[in-house]
């Protein structure tokens, strides 16, 4: 008995990217111990997140490091849940009050602040915090979408310097921030 299979991988060390791989002519053999294996290694290559990052988040990123032209900027997941899109995006004159109450209550986001300080010796500094919120009241499955996806967002954005996980406004409070640059 001879079968066909199709295996679609978007990330694979074998295969070519985003490509259909044709399997022709597999013996009950390979049907039976080697397809599954190959499904089970495409299911894990896609497995870290399969969400896309949409290009204006690394502009808007790229605005706010090297331009300083924004504040923060807080991303979001489509309606679909496929993509990673920019939600709010605060100007320079931004209050940090601004920024923790563009936070959503019940929902998880991806947020950049660029927090200005001043050190011991009276020098101004600059940190760009990466924050992934997600408040004890989101549902379940925005927690894991997020939380899948977060490792692959915080790698398209380069420059960040710090990172938080919150769960509440108290663990980004701005004592918060200030203990961690120093």
């Amino acid at each position: 008995m001879k079968a066909t299979a199709y295996l679609e991988c978007k990330f694979t060390r074998v295969t070519l990217l985003k490509e259909k791989v044709k399997i022709n002519h597999l013996s009950n053999y390979d049907i039976q111990h080697k397809l599954p294996y190959m499904i089970l290694h495409c299911a894990q290559a896609n497995a870290s997140s399969g969400v896309a990052v949409h290009d204006d988040c690394k502009l808007k990123f790229n605005e706010l490091q090297s331009k300083r032209m924004h504040r923060f900027i807080t991303f979001m997941m489509d309606t679909k849940g496929k993509e990673i899109v920019v939600d709010k995006i605060g100007d320079r004159a931004t209050s940090y009050d601004d920024f923790t109450s563009s936070l959503p209550e019940g929902d998880c986001r991806f947020a950049i602040y660029d927090f200005d300080f001043v050190t011991a010796e009276d020098v101004p500094k600059s940190r760009i915090f990466y924050i992934l919120w997600s408040p004890d009241n989101a549902k379940v499955r925005s927690k894991m979408l997020y939380a899948s996806s977060n490792e692959k967002f915080k790698k398209e954005l380069n420059g960040i310097q710090l990172e938080l996980q919150a769960t509440d406004a108290s663990e980004i409070s701005l004592d918060a921030l200030k203990d961690r640059v120093r």
